[in-house]
């Protein structure tokens, strides 16, 4: 049973997921949760049981000190709300349940519908996974993210790409069918990441997830620091380019194949949306909610949150069907890099050097991605290229991907 004593009723609440591993080139999109987490100061009121489905051999946990007492951090997955005070400029409040984890091992059906509870019972009104993938893309122009559903209605209504993926699928497509099975409206956002450039951290790509985020519910988003560390992302990129003479010809020939294909639709639709998003930032009055320490930004006591790590938790209201096979579950599937651990930190990356496969099929309308041997790479080490091919573990046990 879920149990959310206490939880104040929620306004116009929207549920944003990111989670580490194969969904996640350059760790993008579950930085973009992260940072949400943190300029708004989330608070966190449940975990699920790691124990239920993680596999510690693949995902292991960590030890740390706290006062010279040891302690274990587990890999599992949190939810955390956070309350936009003045979310569309007019004064109007609006919550954000913010989910972030590790993509699990197993019982992947199980693992959506135990979101999928949660998500009923705080009267979630729309469901946005953020995700990455290794593409054909420069890392010198604006960070290309397609934004993908499953609904027909939802895609006409936001002006959204109707999914027609087929193929492998990671967790992002498994909970996005669920909730087209459950009648919860979702939408996938995914980012490309440059596949030469691919080691983590990439906060130009997570800076473009949260422009799309922000245009697509119409709130205000503070930045911080990731457009600084965006831009000086790129500058570092570009002196590693300029040092080796075959990725600076590799990176033009990008560049020019982007420039032809985008110059038909440099039209007003984008110029307008960036003109939108400058009056929203620019607007005194739109300044973002806080939920604080001791509770949310309009005073209410924050008593509510519980310890995540005492107990398990169940839905109370199990979803009726169960998620389709994986075939058209999403947009794009990615190929990622390294995971992270459940507090934020990097564990060593376990990914094999194997870029074409699930990023090549991933993205939509989008050439094959070369040849790794043909392609210059700037990462560094056995593991530079990125991409993480599906685990055979997961895949065999009851993961809901139909393989």
């Amino acid at each position: 049973m879920i149990e959310l004593e206490g939880v104040p009723e929620l306004i116009d609440p929207v549920m944003v997921a990111a989670f580490e591993g194969w969904n996640d080139a350059g760790d993008a999109a579950s930085a973009a949760v992260a940072h949400l987490d943190r300029e708004w100061k989330g608070q966190v009121f449940a975990a699920l049981d790691a124990e239920d489905y993680y596999d510690f051999q693949v995902n292991r946990p960590t030890v740390f000190l706290d006062g010279g007492v040891r302690k274990i951090t587990w890999p599992t997955t949190r939810l955390s709300v956070v309350r936009v005070g003045d979310a569309d400029g007019k004064g109007h409040p609006r919550d954000l349940v913010l989910v972030r984890g590790v993509e699990p091992s197993m019982r992947w059906r199980s693992f959506c519908n135990e979101l999928l509870g949660f998500a009923h019972e705080l009267g979630v009104e729309m469901v946005v996974v953020l995700g990455a993938l290794l593409g054909d893309t420069p890392h010198t122009r604006p960070v290309p993210v397609s934004a993908v559903t499953s609904d027909a209605d939802l895609a006409a209504r936001l002006d959204l790409e109707e999914s027609r993926y087929e193929g492998p699928t990671g967790i992002v497509g498994i909970l996005q069918e669920a909730c087209t099975h459950a009648g919860v409206p979702a939408v996938s956002l995914w980012a490309a990441v440059p596949h030469y450039v691919s080691q983590p951290p990439n906060p130009k790509a997570s800076l473009a997830l949260i422009n799309r985020l922000e245009d697509l519910l119409g709130v205000r988003i503070p930045l911080g620091e990731l457009s600084e560390d965006a831009r000086a992302w790129q500058l570092g990129v570009d002196q590693l380019a300029a040092e080796d003479s075959e990725v600076a010809e590799y990176v033009q020939s990008l560049e020019e194949a982007r420039d032809t294909a985008e110059l038909p639709e440099a039209s007003g639709e984008a110029i307008a949306r960036e003109f939108e998003r400058y009056l929203r930032r620019r607007d005194p009055q739109a300044g973002p909610g806080v939920a604080t320490e001791g509770g949310l930004a309009d005073g209410r006591d924050g008593g509510y949150l519980r310890d995540p790590a005492g107990g398990r938790t169940r839905p109370a209201r199990p979803v009726s069907k169960e998620p389709r096979d994986a075939g058209s579950a999403d947009g794009t599937e990615p190929a990622s890099t390294g995971t992270t651990d459940a507090e934020g930190g990097t564990a060593p990356s376990t990914t094999p050097a194997d870029t074409a496969g699930p990023a090549a099929a991933a993205a939509p309308d989008a050439s094959p991605a070369p040849d790794a041997a043909d392609t210059p790479d700037l990462s560094d080490g056995p593991d530079a290229a990125g991409a993480e091919k599906p685990a055979d573990g997961p895949a065999d046990k009851d993961t809901g991907t139909g393989r």
